[in-house]
């Protein structure tokens, strides 16, 4: 198979990874719980290269806007910021997968923070623009901190999976 064909292949695959966890959890969780999202971002970047987190989150974000049609286009416009973010923050702390040996304090500080920022707009965007809510400054902080460690987590998962399984087998 093509170098091309697989990238595509597997940011297809992770995109519909995204898409399901995003179906399967209820509400509020799928908000906070985005472990796997953000994971997979950024191994779409590390494995993809440049703008990989952004490929994966485009198709993750037109399933979610066919599934959600209500709010499709928000769904869609969430997921493409992210990616961007996620593929933005990488290059911003020019973390190099194949050389940099210390990627994973700045894989979690990258992540970390655009999950941060994705939150903080989403819930914002929902709260002021939408309507939906109402503001809570409880569930605002609750949003941030665990939407921060799911970061922080998936940034660390990832650079792990990079180290010990990914580097030798990248596309």
């Amino acid at each position: 198979m093509p170098s091309k064909t697989k990238k595509v292949t597997l940011a297809i695959l992770f995109g519909v990874l995204i898409f399901l966890s995003k179906v399967l959890m209820p509400f509020p969780l799928d908000k906070m719980f985005i472990v796997l999202h953000a994971l997979l971002l950024v191994l779409g970047n590390l494995i993809l290269g440049r703008l990989g987190a952004t490929y994966v989150a485009t198709v993750g974000g037109v399933l979610t806007a066919i599934w959600k049609t209500a709010f499709g286009l928000f769904s869609f416009t969430i997921a493409l910021i992210y990616g961007l973010l996620v593929d933005s923050f990488i290059m911003l702390f020019k973390i190099n997968p194949a050389e940099d040996h210390k990627i994973t304090t700045r894989l979690v500080a990258a992540t970390t923070i655009s999950t941060a920022i994705l939150g903080l707009l989403g819930f914002y965007t929902t709260v002021f623009v939408f309507k939906l809510i109402q503001r809570n400054t409880i569930l605002e902080v609750t949003m941030l901190v665990v939407g921060s460690l799911n970061g922080a987590v998936a940034g660390y998962s990832a650079s792990i999976l990079w180290k010990k399984y990914l580097k030798k087998h990248s596309i």
